[in-house]
C-alpha cells in the first residue's frame, strides 16, 4: 500500500495585472501543485478567485509551457526553434550585447522590453533593472497602461493614494467610471454590490453596457474620450447649484475660483452635446453626487486611453474636493492605493548604476522606435510582456520585430506572438516556482509569494536569469550577489510609518499584512495632500512649469467624429477595445479553456449602424483603417452606444483565425501628459466580409 501524499500548505500571491492582488493558498502534495484557492483570512480576498486564477494549474502545468532554451531555426515570425542548453544561450547573449555595447553606437542600441506579466517587486523591477542600468542599455518609459492616469491623479493630490476599497460597502453613491470590475476588479465588486443591498445607487460611466453598468441602477454611455468634459459639466452643475463644500474648499483646496471659471464654460447643453448624453443626465448625474453623503468614485485607466486621458483623470479627481466628499472613509475616489505602500524603489532598481545619460524609448511606440531609431535599436530583450500583441499600430511593431538586423531575446512561458520573433527564447517560471513580494493597487495590503514547486523543466526567473547575465558580463557590483530573500528584504523602506511593524520575515511566514494605516483610513479628510502645496491642486503650479494648462481641460479624442470630420467621412465609427472576461491583457489567451470561453475575435455594433451596413449577427465582418485591418464575428446588440464599436480583448494574433487583432487599427500617438498609449482614440469602418472572403 502507497503511503499517503506528504502535503503542505503554501502562502502565494497572485501575480497578475489586476488591483486585487490576492492572497493564494496553494496546495502541494508530493512536490506537486494541486490546489489553488483564495486565502480566506485575507481580508480583501475573502477566500474568492477570478476563474482564472482559480484555475491556474491549468497555467503552471499546461503542455504548452516552454521548458528549455531555445535558439531559432526558420525565419522570424515562424516560431521555428531548437533547444540549446542554458550555457549556450546565456554564451550567446552575452556575446552579442558585449559586442554592441562595444560598436559606435555603443549599449544604448540595447533595449530592455518589459510591463506587468508579473507586478511582483522582484520579478518585474529588481535585478533587471539593476543589469541593464549597469549594461547602459536604453531606458524604457513603461506607459502602456497607466501613466497618463498616474500623472493627472498626482498633479491633483499628489500621490497614488484613495478610498480604502474595503469602505465602499458603506458607501452611499458609487460612480465606476472607466471600468468593469466584474471583469477587472472582482474584490471591489463584491464591496459594490453589498453597498447596493444595504441601499447604496450605483451609476456606471462607460461608452459601453458591459457586464458592470448592467448590473447598475443608471448607465451613463458617453462617447469615448469625453470623459472630462463630462466632469467639468457635473463642475459647472455642482458650483451653480451650490452642492460644494465651502469649508473643505477654503481649508485643504488651492485654486477653486479658477476652476469655477473654467467650469463655467461647460454648461450641460454643451456637455451634452460633446458627450452624446442628454442635458438632463449631466444635471441628474451631479445633483446625485452633490446631495448624497457618502458618495464615491471608483475610476480606472480606460479613461485615460485617449488623447486627453491625463485631463479626464485630472478632472474627475478634482470632484471628491470640490464637495468633500473625502471627509468620509466610504467617500472620496480610488484610482489606485499603490502610493501608500512605501516601496523602496531605488533601493531595488539602483539608478546609480547608470553611466552617463542613456536614451529613453517609449514602449507605447515600439513600432516606430524599432523601425525609425537613430541609432537604431540593435538587440530587444522583451521579458513580462507581449508587445507584437499588445503593443498598439501592430503592423508596424512586426515588422520591427521582422527586422533581421535585430537580435531579440524572449524570456517567457509561452509561445507567445512575441516569443515567434526570438532570436533566443528562455524557459521563464510561473509565480507557483519563484519568490516575491507585492505591494497592490487596489488594497492596503503587503502580499508575499513563497514558492510552492520547483521550476519545471529547466524554467528560470527573472532574477536568476540576470544574475547569470551580469555574471557572463563580469559585472562584479556587489548588489548583483543579492538572494531573492535580499531583495524582498529591500522592498520596502521598513522605517516608513506606514511599514510600522512589517518585516519580509514576518509577512512571508503570514503571507500579508496590512500597511499601518487607521481603521477606517480616509487619507485625505483633513487635506494633508502629498501636492506641494500640501492641497488638492485644482490650479497646479507643477502642471503649468511643465507647460500644460494648470486647470483640468477637456482635450477632445484626436480621433472622432467632432475633432476629426474628414477622417470620420471615410472611417466613422469610434473603436475601443475593453478586456475580455477571460483573458488578462493576453494572458491566459492560450489557455484552451479560456479561449474555448471567448470563443472567437467578436464585434459589437448597434443595431443602427449594422442595419447601414447590411450587417447581422453572426456576419464576419473587417475592421480596418489606415493602419490596418482584422475580423471578428459581428454581434448586433445595445450593449454598444451608436457611433461605437466594441471588440474584446486582447486575442493572441496567432490564435485570433486571420493572424491579426484589435491593435492591428490602434494608434502609436501618445497622451496630453504621462505620454501613454491611446487605445481608446480610434476610428475605424465596419463592412460584412462575403461568405468565401478568407479576411
Amino acid at each position: 500500500m502507497a503511503p499517503p501524499p506528504r502535503s503542505s500548505v503554501v502562502r502565494a500571491a497572485c501575480p497578475h495585472d489586476c488591483p486585487d492582488t490576492c492572497a493564494l493558498l496553494v496546495t502541494v502534495e508530493d512536490g506537486r501543485a494541486v490546489e489553488v484557492r483564495g486565502a480566506a483570512d485575507h481580508p480583501a480576498t475573502a477566500g474568492t478567485l477570478c476563474t482564472k486564477v482559480a484555475r491556474y494549474l491549468e497555467r503552471t502545468y499546461s503542455d504548452q509551457r516552454i521548458l528549455h532554451p531555445l535558439k531559432r531555426v526558420g525565419r522570424k515570425g515562424e516560431g521555428r526553434f531548437e533547444r540549446i542548453s542554458w550555457d549556450e544561450a546565456l554564451d550567446t547573449i552575452a556575446a552579442k550585447f558585449r559586442a554592441i555595447a562595444g560598436s559606435p553606437a555603443g549599449a544604448q542600441a540595447i533595449l530592455p522590453y518589459s510591463y506587468a506579466g508579473t507586478m511582483g517587486l522582484l520579478q518585474s523591477g529588481s535585478m533587471d533593472r539593476r543589469f541593464f542600468h549597469r549594461l547602459g542599455a536604453s531606458l524604457l518609459d513603461r506607459t502602456i497602461c497607466a501613466s497618463a492616469g498616474k500623472a493627472g491623479w498626482v498633479a491633483t493630490v499628489g500621490t497614488a493614494m484613495g478610498t480604502d476599497v474595503e469602505r465602499f460597502a458603506d458607501s452611499r453613491l458609487i460612480l465606476i467610471w472607466g471600468s468593469n470590475p466584474v471583469v477587472s476588479n472582482l474584490h471591489f465588486w463584491t464591496r459594490a454590490q453589498e453597498a447596493k443591498r444595504r441601499g447604496a445607487k450605483l451609476i456606471a460611466i462607460d461608452p459601453y453596457r458591459s457586464a458592470t453598468a448592467e448590473k447598475c441602477h443608471q448607465h451613463v454611455a458617453l462617447l469615448p474620450g469625453t470623459d472630462a468634459a463630462l466632469a467639468l459639466g457635473m463642475m459647472h452643475v455642482l458650483i451653480d447649484e451650490g452642492l460644494f463644500d465651502r469649508a473643505y474648499i477654503a481649508a485643504y483646496t488651492q485654486g477653486f475660483d479658477a476652476l469655477a471659471a473654467r467650469a463655467a464654460d461647460f454648461t450641460p447643453k454643451r456637455v451634452a452635446a460633446i458627450c452624446g448624453i442628454e442635458p438632463e443626465q449631466v444635471i441628474g448625474l451631479a445633483r446625485d453626487y452633490g446631495s448624497t453623503r457618502p458618495a464615491a468614485i471608483r475610476l480606472n485607466y480606460g479613461m485615460q486611453r485617449h488623447a486627453g486621458g491625463g485631463n479626464a483623470i485630472r478632472a474627475v479627481a478634482c470632484l471628491p474636493a470640490l464637495t468633500g466628499a473625502w471627509r468620509d472613509p466610504a467617500g472620496g475616489a480610488l484610482l489606485s492605493s499603490s502610493g501608500t505602500f512605501p516601496v523602496a524603489t531605488a533601493a531595488l532598481e539602483r539608478p546609480d548604476l547608470i553611466a552617463g545619460a542613456p536614451r529613453t524609448i517609449n514602449m507605447s511606440a515600439i513600432g516606430d522606435a524599432l523601425l525609425a531609431s537613430d541609432p537604431p535599436i540593435a538587440a530587444l530583450y522583451v521579458y513580462n510582456s507581449n508587445p507584437v500583441a499588445v503593443a498598439p499600430d501592430s503592423a508596424r511593431v512586426a515588422a520591427g520585430f521582422a527586422r533581421e538586423d535585430l537580435f531579440c531575446v524572449v524570456h517567457e512561458i509561452f509561445r507567445t506572438d512575441t516569443a515567434d520573433y526570438a532570436d533566443i527564447l528562455l524557459p521563464a517560471t510561473t509565480q507557483l516556482e519563484q519568490t516575491d513580494v507585492h505591494s497592490s493597487y487596489g488594497h492596503l495590503y503587503a502580499v508575499a509569494n513563497n514558492p510552492a514547486i520547483a521550476p519545471l523543466g529547466e524554467a528560470k526567473c527573472n532574477t536568476d536569469v540576470f544574475r547569470l547575465l551580469a555574471a557572463r558580463m563580469g559585472f562584479a557590483d556587489a548588489c548583483f550577489g543579492d538572494s531573492d530573500d535580499d531583495l524582498a528584504r529591500q522592498a520596502f523602506d521598513w522605517s516608513h510609518p506606514r511599514a510600522a511593524g512589517l518585516d519580509w520575515d514576518t509577512l512571508k511566514a503570514r503571507g500579508w499584512q496590512r500597511l499601518a494605516l487607521a481603521q477606517p483610513h480616509a487619507p485625505f479628510a483633513q487635506g494633508n495632500f502629498a501636492t506641494p502645496s500640501g492641497k488638492c491642486e485644482f490650479h497646479s503650479p507643477s502642471l503649468a512649469a511643465q507647460g500644460h494648462d494648470p486647470l483640468p481641460s477637456f482635450v477632445p479624442p484626436r480621433e472622432s467624429v467632432a475633432s476629426a470630420p474628414d477622417l470620420a467621412r471615410r472611417f466613422p465609427l469610434a473603436f475601443i477595445s475593453p478586456p475580455a472576461r477571460n483573458f488578462l491583457n493576453s494572458s491566459f489567451a492560450n489557455l484552451p479553456r479560456f479561449v474555448a470561453e471567448e470563443k472567437a475575435p467578436a464585434l459589437d455594433i448597434h443595431p443602427q449602424d449594422a442595419a447601414a451596413r447590411g450587417i447581422g449577427s453572426g456576419d464576419r465582418v473587417r475592421i480596418a483603417n489606415d493602419r490596418g485591418s482584422f475580423t471578428a464575428t459581428a454581434r448586433v446588440t445595445d450593449r454598444a452606444r451608436p457611433g461605437v464599436v466594441v471588440a474584446a480583448s486582447i486575442w493572441w494574433k496567432k490564435l485570433s483565425g486571420d493572424g491579426s487583432n484589435a491593435n492591428a487599427v490602434t494608434s502609436q500617438a501618445l497622451t496630453d501628459f504621462g505620454r501613454a498609449a491611446t487605445f481608446y482614440d480610434c476610428l475605424v469602418e465596419v463592412a460584412a466580409l462575403a461568405p468565401a472572403d478568407p479576411g
